[in-house]
Parts: C-alpha cells; sequence; structure tokens
C-alpha cells in the first residue's frame, strides 16, 4: 500500500503563508510526477499546481499564479506547495497525487490536509 502523507495544513490569516509538505517513502519518487490539488465544499477538486519528475518546470491554476510555489526533494521523497498571500478562496482540503511519469495507470492519492484561511 503506498501512503502518501501530507502535512503542513491549518488556520491562517488572509495574507498569511503556509507550506504544504507531502512524502512518499514507499515510492521510486522521481519516477513519478507530482501535483497539488485541492477540493472546497461543495466544489469539484481541482489541480493547483504540477511537476514532473525531473523539476524542470511547473504549471499552476490561474487562481494561484504568483502566490504559489511547487517544488521537491527527490532525495527527500518529497514534494511542497509554499503559499502565500492567502485568500479566504484558498480555503479547502488540499491533496498530493502522484502520477506515474512512465505508466500514467499509476495514480495514488493522499488523505488530504485541511487549509482554512479566516480571519
Amino acid at each position: 500500500q503506498v501512503q502518501l502523507v501530507e502535512s503542513g495544513g491549518g488556520l491562517v490569516q488572509p495574507g498569511g503563508s503556509l507550506r504544504l509538505s507531502c512524502t512518499v517513502p514507499g515510492l521510486t519518487f522521481s519516477f513519478y510526477d507530482m501535483n497539488w490539488y485541492r477540493q472546497a465544499p461543495g466544489k469539484e477538486r481541482e489541480l493547483v499546481a504540477g511537476i514532473p519528475s525531473g523539476g524542470r518546470s511547473t504549471n499552476y491554476a490561474d487562481s494561484v499564479k504568483g502566490r504559489f510555489t511547487i517544488s521537491r526533494d527527490n532525495a527527500k521523497k518529497t514534494v511542497y506547495l509554499q503559499m502565500n498571500s492567502l485568500k479566504p478562496e484558498d480555503t479547502a482540503v488540499y491533496y498530493c497525487n502522484a502520477v506515474g511519469t512512465y505508466d500514467s495507470r499509476r495514480k495514488y492519492w493522499g488523505q488530504g490536509t485541511q487549509v482554512t484561511v479566516s480571519s
């Protein structure tokens, strides 16, 4: 059973920052593209940011561009999401996702971590 262990969520005031982490000890991490998704109450899950296995390019949802940064440390088998200038509309459960670079049928999800932006 592959486990994606997320951490770093919590309650933060508007304008604040949080850093999410997702560690995947049971995978050959460097063979997986990594993504962060989020799901707000009553809304569909949406892709927030993605980084390929080589880490040379990243992609972001328009709503978070310039505020969020995704990065990865293959040696630590960890992907990060640095979230700055947080807004109330960023409130959601954030999920880590791993997709096989050479076999996209290999997909794994974390349990999710709650991020709440409120004063």
